[in-house]
C-alpha cells in the first residue's frame, strides 16, 4: 500500500508539472478574449485583469466556456469567417479546464504577459466630429424593456464620408444595443416634436432611411477601408433607435456618438439592403401560440455586387439563423450561420474579404422561431400568437445586408487580415499625437495619442535641438484607439521641448513649454 501511495503521488507531481499554468497558459487567452468586457467601467459583472481574479472565478470560466456561452460569439466560425472574430477553439477551452481541474496553478509569474493597454477613450482613434444627446433621458424603473428613438443632428456644413461610427453609451448598464440611420428629410424632426418628452417611440418609418454600422457591447466598432465610405449629407440628422434593457430603479442616459470621416474622398459608396417580412415566400410573419415555425425570406439582387457585411436580427422568439447566397449557377455561398440564437448578444459581422455575388444571384435567409411554453426566455406566458413590432415581446424579421457596387479585382480585395504579407490595408484612421496639455507645464504633462492599430510604441523627451533628455515610454504595446498618459517631468531647465512618439507608421513630435 505505501509504494502504491508513493507511485501515486509521483504520478501527481508529474501531471501538475506538466499542467497548464495561468502564466503562460491561461493569461494570453483572459487578456485576449475576455479582459476587453471584464475589467473596471465595463459591462462585464466582474474583472478579470490578474490572476486572483481569474482563480477567483475559475469554475465559473470553465463552464461557461465549454458551454461556448462565453465569449459571446454567435456566428458558427465553420460556416463563415468575419473581421473582429471573439471565440475560443477546442483547444483553448480544453486548454482553461485542464487547468482548472489541474488546481489553477499560477507558474512563474514573470512569464506573464502584459496586460493590455485599452484604450482609455475611443477605440477607433481620434473622432472628426462628436455628436450626442442634447439632454439626459430617464429610462423608468419598471422592469420593462423600451425602444426609444432620438434624433441628433450633425450640422454639418457639407457632404462627408464616413468610415467608422463609434457609440459611446452614456450608461453601460442599461444600454443593450442601437441603431443608427441617417435622416436628411427632417421627417425624424418633425416625430420628435410631436412628443413633449425627448425622443419618441413610433419609428418605423426610418427604416427606410440608409442605415450606419450599430452598436452592441464588446463588439469593436467597424472601420471601412479601400476607399469605401457612407454618406452623409450636409445638414442630416443621426437617427438612434437605442435599446435599453429592463431595470428596477430609474436610470438616466446621455449618450456620445464618435464620428470618423475619410481624409480623402471615397471612391466607393458602401449601401445598404433590408430584407424584411415582405421578401418572405412562406408569410405572412405570424409566428401562433404554441408553435415554432422557420420562415424563408428570398431577394434576387437586380445588379452585380460586392457583400461587405451583414446583421441578422430576432428577439426572444428567435431560435437560428442561416442566410447564404445562390448564384445563377446553382453555387451557394455560406453568408452567415447562428445555430443558438441569443438576443443579448446580437451584432454587425464584417467579412474578411469582398463576396462578389453577379446580379441574379439569391439572397437566402432562413430564420427559426420558438412560441411555446418550451422557449425559456418566452416574454409571454402563456404563449400569445405573436407578429412584427418594435417591442422585445414581438418579433422580427431583419437582416441587413451592406454591399458595394462590384468593380473588377474585388474577387481578391481583402478587407482585414492577420498574415502581415497579404495585401496592405488601407486604415483610414490615422495614428496621431495630440497637443501637449498643459502648455506651458511646470511639473506634469499629459499626452493624448491615437493609434490606427494595435502595436509598440516609445516616448521620448526631446529638447529644443532634437536631443533625447530622456524615454518617458519603452517599447510598450498598447490597443488601438485614443490614449492619455501623464508624466512627471524631469529636473529639467525652463524653456522649449519636444515629445515625440514613434510608432509602427513613424514618429510624431509636439512641442510644450517648460516653466516654474
Amino acid at each position: 500500500m505505501k509504494k502504491l501511495i508513493i507511485s501515486l503521488c509521483g504520478l501527481f507531481f508529474c501531471f501538475n508539472a506538466n499542467s497548464q499554468n495561468f502564466a503562460e497558459d491561461i493569461a494570453p487567452i483572459i487578456f485576449k478574449h475576455c479582459s476587453n468586457c471584464h475589467r473596471p467601467g465595463e459591462i462585464g459583472p466582474f474583472p478579470l485583469t490578474n490572476y486572483n481574479e481569474v482563480r477567483d472565478r475559475a469554475f465559473t470560466i470553465k463552464y461557461v466556456t465549454e458551454s461556448k456561452y462565453m465569449p459571446p460569439w454567435k456566428p458558427n466560425p465553420t460556416y463563415q469567417n468575419y473581421q473582429h472574430e471573439n471565440y475560443l477553439t477546442s483547444a483553448q477551452i480544453k486548454t482553461i479546464g485542464d487547468w482548472v481541474d489541474a488546481g489553477m496553478p499560477s507558474g512563474d509569474m514573470s512569464k506573464e504577459p502584459p496586460f493590455p493597454n485599452f484604450p482609455k477613450g475611443s477605440q477607433v482613434g481620434t473622432p472628426d466630429l462628436t455628436v450626442s444627446f442634447k439632454q439626459n433621458y430617464v429610462h423608468k424603473g419598471n422592469n420593462y424593456d423600451e425602444y426609444r428613438y432620438f434624433v441628433i443632428p450633425t450640422n454639418l456644413a457639407e457632404d462627408k464620408d464616413l468610415v467608422a461610427l463609434e457609440m459611446r453609451p452614456g450608461n453601460p448598464k442599461i444600454v443593450h444595443h442601437t441603431l443608427f440611420w441617417v435622416d436628411n428629410t427632417g421627417k425624424a424632426r418633425e416625430e420628435d416634436a410631436k412628443t413633449p418628452e425627448y425622443g419618441f417611440t413610433n419609428g418605423g418609418f426610418i427604416t427606410n432611411n440608409p442605415q450606419l454600422p450599430g452598436y452592441v457591447p464588446g463588439q469593436k466598432p467597424n472601420i471601412f477601408t479601400k476607399s469605401m465610405a457612407q454618406k452623409l449629407p450636409k445638414g442630416s440628422d443621426l437617427v438612434l433607435q437605442m435599446h435599453y434593457a429592463p431595470t428596477s430603479i430609474d436610470e438616466t442616459d446621455s449618450s456620445v456618438v464618435n464620428l470618423f470621416f475619410a481624409k480623402e474622398p471615397a471612391k466607393r459608396n458602401v449601401f445598404s439592403k433590408i430584407m424584411l417580412p415582405t421578401d418572405l415566400v412562406n408569410g405572412p410573419f405570424i409566428i401562433p401560440a404554441n408553435q415554432s415555425k422557420k420562415f424563408h425570406g428570398v431577394y434576387k439582387l437586380p445588379i452585380k455586387v460586392s457583400l461587405v457585411g451583414i446583421w441578422p436580427h430576432c428577439h426572444m422568439l428567435g431560435q437560428d439563423w442561416e442566410v447564404y447566397a445562390k448564384l445563377p449557377d446553382g453555387t451557394q455561398i455560406p453568408l452567415i450561420k447562428i445555430d443558438d440564437w441569443d438576443f443579448n448578444w446580437q451584432g454587425g459581422y464584417y467579412f474578411n474579404k469582398l463576396i462578389v455575388l453577379p446580379q441574379g444571384t439569391e439572397i437566402h435567409g432562413f430564420a427559426s422561431y420558438d412560441n411555446t411554453s418550451q422557449n425559456p426566455v418566452n416574454p409571454n406566458t402563456p404563449p400569445k400568437t405573436i407578429s412584427w413590432g418594435e417591442g422585445t415581446s414581438d418579433e422580427m424579421y431583419y437582416l441587413p445586408l451592406s454591399y458595394v457596387l462590384y468593380q473588377n479585382g474585388d474577387e481578391d480585395l481583402l478587407l482585414h487580415s492577420e498574415d502581415p504579407n497579404s495585401n496592405p490595408i488601407d486604415f483610414p484612421i490615422r495614428s496621431e499625437l495630440n497637443p501637449i496639455f498643459p502648455n506651458p507645464a511646470s511639473t506634469e504633462i499629459n499626452i493624448s495619442f491615437s493609434l490606427n492599430s494595435d502595436q509598440f510604441i516609445q516616448i521620448n523627451l526631446l529638447d529644443q535641438e532634437g536631443k533625447k533628455v530622456k524615454s518617458l515610454l519603452q517599447k510598450t504595446p498598447y490597443m488601438q484607439g485614443q490614449q492619455i498618459l501623464s508624466y512627471k517631468l524631469p529636473a529639467i531647465p525652463d524653456g522649449n521641448y519636444f515629445v515625440e512618439l514613434i510608432t509602427r507608421d513613424g514618429s510624431f513630435t509636439q512641442k510644450f513649454s517648460k516653466t516654474k
